[in-house]
């Protein structure tokens, strides 16, 4: 496998808008599956098709871009695409959210229903419903299958086109550089004509999409309509070096007037935003973006005239990175009595005494918030975490929960097998390793994985465990196949 970067290339992240967005109608994966999702019974096998490779692409992406691991950000991303998704036209889709580290302007939707976004853009977005009108625009891509549409090639055509620019996009992360964009654009000039024929309309419906999913979401449209008057500013300014979204997504006069018409038109139901929210989530991003110098990450919280509670919780997280756990869990009780709705305030005091090496701290703090709130993720690892050092057992059977209720989750998969390991379960340790490899792109050392698994699941004689890493083996083979074609 190419080695991990430590930067993502900007022109990935556009060009993953450029060749569009998908809709597919996978069904959901069964709760107890760890496989990638069931295909389920889609309009078309093209549809099956590229609703693989966006999958394989998702574990590329992730074996060599770089994350950002914030399982409380995660969670708020995750907590908006399911706010919207019922208004976006979409129906049947299993949408999976990633975070990339990089303070870079972007936001991207691929095959399979992948939405992702940069740091960067909470640090651009100043306010909740500036931030979800790109969620809403790119879930509107999805809806309109705008790749699909935006090419005039056969459907025979349209996959080694795909799987051609997807490479592409590898090649530049793995260091492959201008080649890569060689590689990704210069072979399917055709086809990037044919999407880029259609760009306007295309840009024009998502926008019309993502004005109406949030009105009915609660939000205000105008919203969008103010992000797009910004990055038309930012634009100006930057001259020849746009943001990466704005490559993709150019904000023209007409398309900003289009949007002001049809935002007058729409009635907001329900009024809903949550901008204390969004500003502590920003503090994490600011924090992570800024994570060498973090009294930046501040001043640019206050610069931007974010609340109190934001500026106060972003003190308390700089605190605890000075190792001032004592001040920084104080600061954090005192904002969660002050804001009680909020579970992500309690949830950060586990993880800085987690971090802290707290583990007592962490084990209680996070069983106190998950009698409030049983399936928050956030707080189940900290749990789960904290446990490994305290009661492995305990952590074993909490993880087997996380990971059967979030087959996608990496962080969820490295845990168990370092439970499963310390459980005294040998087989399912490997297994669970094994689904790590896979869910990061590294599928053939997943697959030795497994044998090493069946070994150990033999020596045990749990048939069960075998059964599982039999039908494992035949899935993952199939995963190898569908990244073949990069």
């Amino acid at each position: 496998m190419p080695t991990l970067r430590t930067n993502c290339p900007g022109w990935i992240c556009a060009f993953a808008c450029a060749f569009g967005s998908l809709l597919f109608s996978p069904q959901h994966a069964a709760a107890n599956d760890y496989s990638l999702p069931s295909l389920g019974a889609a309009s078309t096998s093209v549809s099956n098709e590229e609703y693989r490779l966006g999958r394989a692409w998702l574990r590329q992406f992730r074996a060599q871009a770089p994350q950002w691991q914030d399982p409380i950000v995660s969670d708020y991303l995750e907590s908006l695409i399911a706010r919207l998704a019922p208004h976006s036209q979409i129906s049947g889709m299993q949408i999976i959210t990633v975070m990339v580290d990089s303070r870079s302007l972007n936001a991207f939707a691929v095959p399979g229903g992948v939405v992702g976004i940069n740091s960067g853009l909470f640090a651009f977005a100043d306010d909740e419903g500036a931030f979800v009108s790109v969620l809403a625009h790119e879930l509107g891509h999805l809806a309109q299958r705008h790749y699909a549409r935006g090419s005039a090639r056969a459907a025979q055509t349209q996959l080694p086109a795909m799987a051609a620019m997807l490479a592409g996009m590898l090649i530049a992360a793995s260091g492959g550089g201008d080649a890569g964009v060689a590689a990704a654009m210069g072979s399917q000039a055709a086809l990037m004509q044919d999407r880029l024929r259609y760009s306007r309309l295309f840009e024009q419906e998502a926008d019309n999409i993502g004005l109406q999913a949030m009105a009915d979401a609660g939000y205000d449209p105008q919203a969008m309509v103010r992000m797009f008057s910004s990055m038309q500013r930012m634009a100006r300014l930057q001259g020849d070096a746009p943001p990466e979204f704005l490559l993709t997504h150019p904000v023209t006069e007409s398309r900003l007037s289009a949007a002001q018409a049809r935002a007058a038109q729409l009635e907001v139901a329900d009024a809903y935003t949550s901008n204390t929210l969004y500003e502590m989530m920003r503090a994490r991003a600011l924090l992570s973006i800024h994570t060498n110098t973090p009294q930046q990450a501040a001043s640019r919280l206050a610069q931007d005239d974010a609340g109190e509670t934001a500026q106060r919780y972003l003190d308390a997280l700089i605190a605890a990175r000075n190792g001032e756990t004592d001040s920084a869990l104080q600061r954090l009780d005192q904002l969660s009595n002050e804001q009680p709705d909020f579970a992500m305030l309690p949830a950060s005091a586990a993880t800085v005494a987690l971090e802290s090496g707290r583990y007592d701290d962490a084990i209680q703090r996070s069983q106190r918030l998950l009698r409030l709130m049983p399936n928050y993720l956030p707080a189940q690892l900290v749990l789960a975490e904290a446990q490994l050092q305290r009661d492995p057992p305990a952590a074993y059977s909490l993880l087997r929960d996380i990971t059967a209720r979030h087959p996608e989750n990496p962080q969820g998969f490295n845990l168990l097998a370092e439970a499963a390991g310390r459980s005294g379960y040998d087989g399912w340790g490997h297994l669970a390793r094994a689904e790590h490899l896979q869910l990061t792109g590294r599928v053939d050392r997943g697959i030795r994985q497994l044998s090493i698994a069946r070994d150990a699941a033999q020596r045990e004689n749990d048939e069960q465990a075998l059964a599982r890493i039999e039908q494992r083996r035949e899935e993952f083979i199939e995963y190898r196949e569908a990244l073949e074609k990069f």
